[in-house]
């Protein structure tokens, strides 16, 4: 199993102040890269300037023939305690993929657009992403999609041009795109389920495919077993995924889990994408999945959008995924008048970067002068510092002596 974005199960409601300062950072995420063959991410707050919503001064990122973003699980319609807004959060994420030095040329949307199939739920939906800057949107289902009709709604509006319950493929920049269902006719207690018409059609589409063809998946309930307690899983996916084992090159997108994990086998490599509306627990790490609240501080770690930028060439895809902010264990908020963690253990090399969100001003200062210390961070001022050698960095807040905080490099 690749990386696990960890999420903190604490129970602790979300105070409004925190919460509106926490939405101008939710739904950010990931710009994926594919140059020289190489499909590698970038974390959305590397690329956008968190003050000016702009691309960073001096960034050079590199270009590609075409890119498109990955969306998924926005759940229009949930207004729970864990997002009470979550058109705001997918508004977020649009004004990022808006943000970007080019425009998409599509959005592929991996499910769950709404929370109850309902027409307004998606109307709402329509009229956000309306607003991103790129040339089409795709769509597969998610079991929230098909609640009520068995899925009529969702093809009338959306899988006009697609086979059975949704399924189907397209050729962009010499990248075969293929988009599964495997939300329908779900067994009690079981896991996701694509079925032999789907798999007849699958197993017919790629036939007249070259070997070296880069191939992109994209379903919603993740093709291999993530969890099969929870119904992470698909199955019948071992069939779906034998009839892509000759292709050099094979990428799965999936969403369902609310939270980014990877996975790479043989040819294959897995990519699960996190929501744009709330996160759910770690496999296993709870009574059940659903949604999960966080402190304020972490829901915007949590939430997110995946990019991809291709260069086509012949070499072999590869996916290296990086969180949407920062990734959390290099990272220190300061927030309520303490650092959070208050112990951070990094291995040499490593840049950690303080982020201000209280509403008064502090300071990262060096307790015995072995690093650089900040000026004085006012309300969302951060401050990043490398650390190259080994040992023991205690530091504090000059204007808060009794906040203190350290940093193990071993």
């Amino acid at each position: 199993m690749g990386n696990i974005i960890l999420q903190d199960d604490n129970e602790d409601g979300l105070d409004r102040r925190g919460f509106l300062k926490c939405m101008a950072w939710a739904g950010t995420g990931m710009l994926w890269v594919m140059n020289g063959g190489i499909l590698k991410s970038y974390g959305m707050s590397q690329v956008i300037d968190r003050q000016t919503g702009n691309i960073k001064r001096g960034l050079d990122l590199p270009k590609g023939d075409f890119s498109f973003v990955q969306l998924s699980d926005s759940h229009i319609g949930f207004s729970k305690e864990a997002n009470p807004d979550v058109v705001g959060t997918l508004q977020a994420a649009i004004a990022k993929i808006n943000a970007l030095p080019s425009p998409p040329s599509f959005i592929l949307h991996t499910g769950d657009l709404s929370h109850l199939s309902k027409a307004e739920e998606f109307d709402t939906l329509d009229q956000v992403l309306k607003s991103a800057k790129s040339e089409k949107v795709f769509f597969v289902p998610g079991e929230h999609d098909v609640l009520t009709d068995d899925g009529k709604q969702y093809l009338e509006r959306y899988g006009k041009e697609t086979k059975g319950a949704g399924w189907y493929s397209f050729d962009s920049k010499g990248v075969h795109f293929i988009g599964l269902v495997n939300v329908v006719n779900l067994k009690a207690g079981g896991l996701g389920f694509l079925g032999d018409e789907q798999l007849e059609w699958l197993e017919e589409d790629v036939k007249r495919l070259s070997s070296s063809t880069p191939i992109v998946v994209f379903a919603h309930i993740p093709l291999w077993s993530v969890y099969p307690e929870w119904g992470w899983g698909t199955d019948d996916s071992a069939k779906a995924l034998s009839y892509l084992k000759r292709f050099g090159s094979v990428t799965v997108l999936n969403g369902h889990i609310h939270q980014t994990l990877q996975k790479i086998e043989g040819n294959i490599t897995f990519h699960t994408a996190m929501s744009t509306a709330f996160p759910q627990p770690q496999p296993g790490m709870g009574p059940s999945p659903g949604p999960m609240k966080v402190p304020a501080e972490k829901l915007r770690s949590l939430l997110g959008l995946s990019g991809v930028n291709y260069v086509e060439h012949g070499h072999t895809l590869a996916i290296t995924d990086m969180p949407l902010i920062s990734d959390m264990t290099n990272r220190v908020v300061i927030d309520n008048f303490s650092f959070t963690p208050k112990e951070l253990t990094v291995s040499p090399g490593t840049k950690v970067t303080w982020v201000n969100h209280d509403e008064v001003p502090h300071t990262v200062t060096s307790t015995d002068k072995r690093f650089t210390s900040s000026r004085v961070l006012d309300t969302d001022g951060e401050f990043s510092n490398t650390f190259n050698e080994s040992g023991v960095f205690d530091y504090y807040c000059t204007i808060h002596p009794h906040m203190t905080g350290k940093v193990i490099v071993k």
